[in-house]
């Protein structure tokens, strides 16, 4: 645990200290977003904020690679998820700085995905009646699948100041518990590819965060939204190819369920976002992919919230979701009803709070 915790801290520290090196060169090379009628920030902000992330990432890696316990974690699959986040990188920044089309976006976001397959990384069973072992071209379609869903998840909830950021650190630390909880309940290696990735991704949110927070002086841009879903799919995957599924569900389904459920439940908020919009697209006769003002935290803004507040209710309403939901795979049930019970009314005391808190 605490190599993790070191490897986090490095992350965060690098992150935060490399990012206001990357807003400068963001802004020299044109990568700023300009104001339209449906953002929300009033002034233009420099992007590549994922470049930040991305450097931060490989820096640790060259770093943490020497620890005891966490060095055992790079292998194979590691040198598979550099590959794949630095191509999902490259395609933000240049989204970031010309405006890519939606279909060109898709294409790059399965080619990094095709990355990961090419090096042993796809969702190999799934337990439905018990365990189900998928054919090779089974899994690796819905590998792709799942992917291009997280990616796009946290892309579309990255439309307000440290709202993606903050959402994904959340989720990042909801799913090392459960990854490290796991290790240590079930006796497998606690040197493992998903803890390793969760501990980096949340260490790339906070150093990132204050930079991020509002008001802004960077955004992420595509490339820090979809480097963030990119981590987050790979944890989950990486996770189902350590576990062996029978030795679990001979003892409790919870566990076995997990490792493909709990990145779509610490995710809830943002996949629900995604749905609501496909369906109000669709329903508009407009492309899936046509930006519009209509997400939650635009919801939420119209009400008459600040940013922050709306920022802290929707880290909330995630945390609602995530933290019982890993709790449940280790503890009796009324311990994770308690956890969301708990978290309930402390997102309805934060949604009382009069404005001049959250200025």
């Amino acid at each position: 645990m605490r190599e993790y915790l070191v490897t986090l801290f490095i992350c965060a520290a690098l992150c935060y200290s490399i990012t206001p090196l990357v807003r400068t060169q963001a802004i020299r090379f044109g990568a700023v977003a300009q104001i339209r009628g449906r953002d929300i920030h009033t002034v233009p902000t420099a992007r590549w904020g994922g470049v930040a992330m991305w450097l931060a990432m490989t820096v640790t890696f060259m770093i943490v690679n020497h620890l005891p316990l966490v060095g055992k974690s790079f292998g194979h699959e590691s040198q598979g998820i550099f590959l794949a986040s630095t191509v999902i990188v490259l395609l933000g920044m240049a989204d970031d700085r010309f405006q890519l089309d939606a279909l060109t976006k898709l294409a790059g976001q399965v080619f990094a995905a095709s990355i990961l397959l090419m090096y042993g990384i796809q969702i190999l069973w799934l337990p439905i009646n018990g365990v189900i072992t998928l054919p090779p071209s089974i899994g690796q379609l819905l590998t792709v699948l799942v992917v291009v869903i997280i990616i796009n998840a946290v892309n579309f909830i990255d439309g307000m100041d440290g709202l993606a950021a903050g959402i994904v650190a959340i989720s990042g630390i909801a799913f090392f518990a459960f990854a490290y909880l796991l290790a240590v309940e079930y006796g497998f290696s606690r040197a493992g590819t998903p803890s390793l990735v969760t501990a980096v991704l949340v260490g790339i949110c906070i150093g990132f965060l204050p930079h991020n927070a509002h008001p802004a002086r960077i955004f992420m841009g595509d490339s820090g939204s979809m480097l963030l879903g990119l981590l987050l799919a790979t944890a989950a995957i990486t996770l189902t190819g350590q576990v062996d599924p029978n030795a679990i569900a001979a003892e409790s389904a919870g566990p076995t369920l997990l490792p493909l459920l709990l990145p779509f439940a610490v995710l809830a908020i943002p996949l629900v976002d995604l749905l609501l919009a496909v369906i109000r697209r669709v329903k508009a006769g407009k492309s899936p992919f046509a930006p519009d003002n209509q997400h939650l935290h635009h919801r939420l803004l119209s009400a008459g919230n600040s940013q922050l507040k709306t920022a802290s209710i929707l880290y909330l309403w995630t945390a609602m979701i995530a933290f019982p939901v890993t709790v449940l795979a280790f503890a009796p049930w009324w311990v994770a009803l308690i956890t969301a019970v708990f978290l309930f009314f402390v997102t309805v005391v934060v949604s009382k709070i009069g404005k001049k808190v959250f200025v």
